[in-house]
């Protein structure tokens, strides 16, 4: 254990880190392949729902606390450097911001500006569905398995 505000602050980015993990593997896991057994208007505008709602959830509170977390966590790791204890914590802040959060930005949030634009009923919809479903899962298999190991890593850091 480093100090007790360093403590608190990979207790919350493990909660998290966690908690986004879960949401991003209900994602891969369940919704998109019920989303793909839809029609495609249809999935297009589940998606596109989905896409508008979570904008104004504390779902957005939780990911971006993460990632300010993730990032005090790598200044105190750097600062008071504890060796193998500093190298799990700029591990799980480095897994959180680059591959969950700036992947989110990259990969994942332009394939919903994309998607948000097309309109479910036009003769492109179905193609442009297709390849949605394919290219955004795929990211986001990434993002689920880089927020549980970052969770791992805070938690591994605080024993």
């Amino acid at each position: 254990m480093i100090y007790p505000i360093t403590n608190i602050a990979l207790i919350a980015a493990a909660l998290g880190s966690g908690l986004i993990a879960g949401i991003f593997f209900a994602f891969s896991t369940f919704i998109m392949q019920a989303f793909a057994r839809l029609p495609a208007d249809q999935g297009i505008a589940a998606m596109q729902s989905i896409n508008t709602a979570i904008l104004r959830s504390p779902f957005m509170a939780v990911f971006l606390l993460t990632v300010a977390l993730s990032v005090f966590i790598a200044v105190m790791a750097i600062v008071y450097w504890r060796g193998g204890v500093s190298i799990l914590m700029i591990a799980g802040a480095t897994l959180y911001i680059v591959t969950t959060f700036l992947s989110t930005i990259v990969f994942n949030v332009p394939l919903n500006d994309a998607l948000d634009k097309v309109d479910g009923r036009s003769a492109e919809a179905a193609q442009l569905w297709t390849t949605y479903l394919n290219d955004w899962t795929r990211w986001n298999h990434l993002r689920t398995v880089a927020s549980l190991l970052a969770s791992c890593a805070f938690v591994r850091a605080l024993f």
